[in-house]
């Protein structure tokens, strides 16, 4: 979804050092950086990184996709829940109501210690990255954010990152038990429960898996999986000739543009 924001493609290392090419001269990939580790031993590489994209997701405007999917979702009896592995806050600035998201990887726009095991709190509005785009590093380390409870260590991001033992979970824990009760709703009540899913993919497949383990729960279950390059299906998820053909593959982009005529392009 966010992609057709105009937010940066991670997938393939390539895609990640065109949006960072000077990642590409330290040969570090996403997977290489996306580690608590980095917090530890070179914040200003670290928050470099993920303060440039907390900038940029604090700038970037929902597409029109995200009204669209918010408007059919406002119609639905039983109403809905967004399941992301997205960092970026877009359901909640597309207009989503934040008890009915499930961020599965944290948020980026929120901060917690990277020692002691206390609160999470958003990320100030008024607190700002000074990064030097050239290195994609923070100018100095005197800038970086502090532990929200105040004791004294360095904040990061409540992001769950690659290996990552000291990620506080708790706000992604009370979103599950939202998402659980709703389905569990639904369950009792015998309803159909239709998924959409949008741009998930297999490198971190997190989201793929919930989709699937949902299919295979709910008895009368529809989904449609719409990804340009991985919207294949596992084999189980058509096993059964009664829901094969309720799993629908789409490869499609989240939104699709219509190509100006001649003339609009030379207004």
């Amino acid at each position: 979804m966010g992609v057709d924001s105009g937010l940066p493609d991670f997938r393939g290392q390539e895609g990640f050092w065109r949006a960072y090419p000077p990642m590409k001269q330290l040969n570090l990939s996403f997977y290489d950086l996306a580690r608590p580790e980095w917090f530890r031993k070179d914040p200003c590489l670290a928050w470099g990184f993920y303060g440039h994209r907390a900038e940029l997701y604090r700038k970037t405007i929902p597409h029109a996709g995200f009204t669209k999917l918010l408007q059919l979702a406002n119609k639905m009896k039983h109403g809905y829940f967004v399941v992301t592995s997205n960092v970026d806050g877009q359901f909640q600035k597309a207009g989503f109501d934040k008890d009915r998201i499930l961020e599965v990887h944290g948020s980026i726009l929120h901060l917690q210690c990277i020692d002691c095991k206390g609160k999470i709190v958003p990320l100030p509005d008024s607190y700002h990255f000074d990064i030097d785009e050239s290195t994609f590093r923070v100018r100095s380390s005197e800038t970086l954010p502090k532990c929200p409870v105040g004791c004294g260590k360095l904040a990061r991001p409540n992001v769950l990152l690659f290996g990552d033992w000291d990620w506080i979970g708790s706000q992604s824990e009370t979103q599950f038990d939202l998402f659980e009760n709703w389905l569990n709703t639904l369950d009792q009540e015998k309803v159909s429960l239709c998924i959409i899913e949008l741009g998930a993919g297999k490198a971190v497949p997190t989201i793929r898996h919930q989709t699937e383990t949902l299919f295979q729960r709910f008895q009368n279950s529809f989904v449609l999986r719409i990804n340009p390059r991985e919207s294949d299906f596992p084999p189980h998820c058509r096993s059964d000739p009664k829901k094969k053909e309720n799993a629908i593959s789409l490869p499609l982009p989240c939104l699709l543009y219509t190509s100006p005529s001649p003339r609009d392009r030379t207004r």
